[in-house]
């Protein structure tokens, strides 16, 4: 099972292009290594984790697309008596499958990006539901739910997700790109300045943890060229090109030459 998947890809073939200058996707993903549960001996944990999931599916299989179980976190909603003893039943067959709930939270995270890559994403929200009612401090959970929202076109909460995920996984300098990434576009959509000046704030801090992030410095042109500080936004972009030209956007290159032609005469 390869959880270690491209959200470049995903964006791509489940989001329709997006309009001039937007930003088209995500940035790779690149997850806490531990996406995957494993204990010791490789041939009980898969048996373990597939008694798991199937106990999950029976016991909370989502019923329509605006079940709880699809919702971000459940919904964040009080549970009926049913699903609580839903929970007691899920929880206490996963202590008896995993060496521990942090454990058996990474192998749920790890199928919902399966199904994500699936293009099931009702499913992919019950697994991260899944992973994040076994440990509240998984920012994979959150970060799953946050790519199944804006999946679903709900950039408002995907960026709420993205934010607790942060929160959690303060140095993750992927997660905040995505979050900025997330931001750049709800900016775009609702014109709200904080949206613009946060995502900068995310990048930048990004940059400061890992100052090669080609990634965050052709997001940072962005942010520049939406401030229509062109001489900036040509400054990041040439950052990233020096970094890695193979993650450079073209349609926004064509947008940033159309507004200034190169200052150093590298992209005509």
């Amino acid at each position: 099972m390869n959880v270690r998947m491209n959200l470049v890809q995903w964006s791509l073939v489940m989001l329709p292009i997006l309009s001039l200058a937007q930003p088209k996707q995500l940035v790779t993903s690149a997850r806490p290594t531990a996406t995957r549960a494993l204990s010791s001996t490789a041939a009980t944990t898969e048996r373990n984790t597939a008694k798991a999931e199937s106990t999950a599916s029976d016991s909370a299989t989502p019923e329509s697309a605006g079940s709880a179980n699809t919702l971000p976190l459940f919904g964040e909603r009080p549970k009926t008596a049913a699903q609580i003893d839903q929970e007691i039943h899920f929880l206490n067959d996963c202590d008896r499958n995993f060496a521990s709930r942090p454990e058996a939270s990474d192998f749920f995270a790890a199928r919902g990006w399966d199904y994500v890559m699936k293009g099931d994403l009702d499913t992919a929200a019950h697994r991260f539901n899944l992973a994040w009612l076994l440990n509240a401090q998984n920012a994979d959970a959150y970060w799953g739910l946050g790519v199944v929202c804006y999946q679903k076109d709900n950039t408002t909460d995907a960026i709420r997700m993205l934010k607790r995920g942060v929160a959690i996984a303060d140095t993750n300098t992927v997660l905040m790109t995505d979050l900025a990434t997330l931001q750049i576009k709800n900016y775009q959509d609702k014109a709200d300045p904080s949206d613009l000046a946060e995502a900068e704030q995310y990048l930048q801090k990004s940059l400061a943890i890992g100052p090669a992030l080609a990634t965050s410095y052709q997001k940072l042109s962005l942010v520049n060229f939406l401030k229509t500080d062109y001489d900036k936004a040509w400054e990041y972009f040439h950052q990233a090109y020096t970094l890695d030209f193979s993650i450079l956007d073209l349609t926004y290159l064509a947008d940033l030459q159309a507004k200034r032609p190169d200052p150093k005469g590298v992209f005509k």
